[in-house]
């Protein structure tokens, strides 16, 4: 992973406008920054009344998992920089669970960057997702629409 990158796995919460300005900090180049956050719904399909997630990893493994993607988008992309954060551990809903976060010197880049991260997140980084709800708690599967939306940059989802 170059130094243009970085990863965190963290229990606290982020601030989107500091991880800007420091993905920003100091490069003249960038002329476009793309973010995406993800936040804690409180229903999964069609049912409703999720109250909260809880969410686990592999130390070591995960951010390293989160590393490589962030390799593979910076050669397939001309991005100068992207900041990954994801949370662990109970969360409720509206709470934010993922920020990606990239700078390029074009938006379309930086765009299709971000994009390609979060699918690549969403099926290859391994953590196990724990929903919470009135009739108890239940793992969280991996969806077809991610897997799909992972096929369409030409990579197999490791859990089809």
């Amino acid at each position: 992973m170059t130094a243009a990158a970085s990863v965190s796995i963290q229990t606290i919460d982020f601030d989107l406008s500091a991880e800007v300005a420091a993905l920003r900090a100091g490069d003249g180049g960038v002329g476009a920054v793309a973010s995406f956050i993800g936040t804690v719904r409180d229903r999964h399909g069609d049912t409703a009344d999720v109250a909260r997630m809880e969410l686990e990893h592999y130390p070591g493994m995960t951010e390293r998992a989160i590393e490589a993607m962030i390799d593979q988008a910076l050669q397939r992309f001309d991005i100068r920089a992207a900041r990954v954060i994801h949370r662990v551990g109970l969360l409720e809903v509206g709470d934010q669970i993922v920020l990606v976060a990239v700078s390029s010197a074009h938006r379309g880049q930086a765009f299709q960057a971000c994009e390609f991260l979060m699918d690549y997140l969403k099926t290859q980084a391994p953590f196990w997702k724990k929903e919470h709800t009135p009739e108890g708690a239940r793992w969280v599967d991996a969806r077809v629409a991610d897997d799909q939306a992972l096929a369409r940059w030409g990579l197999p989802a490791a859990n089809a």
